[in-house]
């Protein structure tokens, strides 16, 4: 009996160094697992920094946008400083309706009254034009999207994909217990750590995804609702101006 700790010891694997020291000794599926949930933080990682900085720009010029449109007196104006403020989803709206007003305002062309005046240029259709509003608002929202579903996918999988290491961990501890013939927490606890740090990885990389993917669904609602706003706005102008 006095021999039994002794040879269990010898034959436990010597863990050191703490999380490095278990990384240098994890399983094949276990370096797998680590290996793709890395690829998962690192590209939620440059995702979170490009769509921060994106965002951040849009909503700026948004506002530099609202500023220069409201004290305009013609759209030419407005049209003119919108290579500058790319970055912002107003932008596109307003193209886009500054767009259908000057084909409609084409099209019904600028007749000669009796009196020699000209005619007020006139719209023909304000629901063409609200719909082409609408159509740009939703390729907007798909722009400014785009990319943040995969911070969304990560921080759903991404922790399974952690749990799935700690069980395969878990079954080799169990199996090491089995070949041993001993439960002793100096055999059990280094497969149980390797196990547990497939887990900790996964949650490390769906906390931050999952915390920037609300925060920039959130902003982008905002930017929606600006659209939305601008939107009734040039509408309100094309009725007053040209109907």
């Amino acid at each position: 009996m006095g021999s039994t700790v002794p040879f269990i010891l010898a034959q436990a694997p010597a863990f050191s160094g703490g999380v490095l020291g278990l990384l240098g000794h994890v399983s094949w599926v276990a370096g797998g697992v680590l290996v793709l949930l890395a690829l998962f933080s690192l590209v939620s990682w440059a995702i979170i920094l490009y769509k921060g900085i994106a965002l951040q720009r849009a909503y700026g010029q948004s506002k530099t946008f609202l500023d220069v449109f409201r004290k305009s007196t013609k759209f030419s104006e407005v049209n003119s400083v919108c290579v500058q403020l790319q970055a912002s989803p107003l932008v596109g709206v307003f193209q886009a309706g500054y767009q259908e007003v000057n084909q409609q305002v084409r099209a019904t062309g600028t007749a000669v009254q009796p009196g020699g005046a000209a005619a007020r240029p006139t719209v023909r259709s304000l629901e063409s034009l609200s719909r082409a509003l609408v159509r740009a608002a939703t390729t907007e929202v798909t722009r400014l999207e785009r990319r943040t579903t995969f911070l969304a996918t990560t921080a759903s999988v991404t922790p399974f994909v952690g749990l799935f290491g700690t069980v395969w961990g878990i079954m080799n501890a169990f199996q090491q217990i089995g070949q041993m013939g001993s439960a002793n927490l100096v055999v059990v606890a280094p497969g149980i750590s390797e196990a547990l740090i497939t887990t900790a990885m996964g949650l490390a990389a769906a906390i931050p995804a999952l915390f920037f993917f609300n925060l920039y669904a959130s902003r982008i609602k905002v930017l929606s609702s600006m659209m939305d706003d601008f939107a009734l706005e040039f509408l309100n102008i094309v009725e007053r101006n040209f109907t």
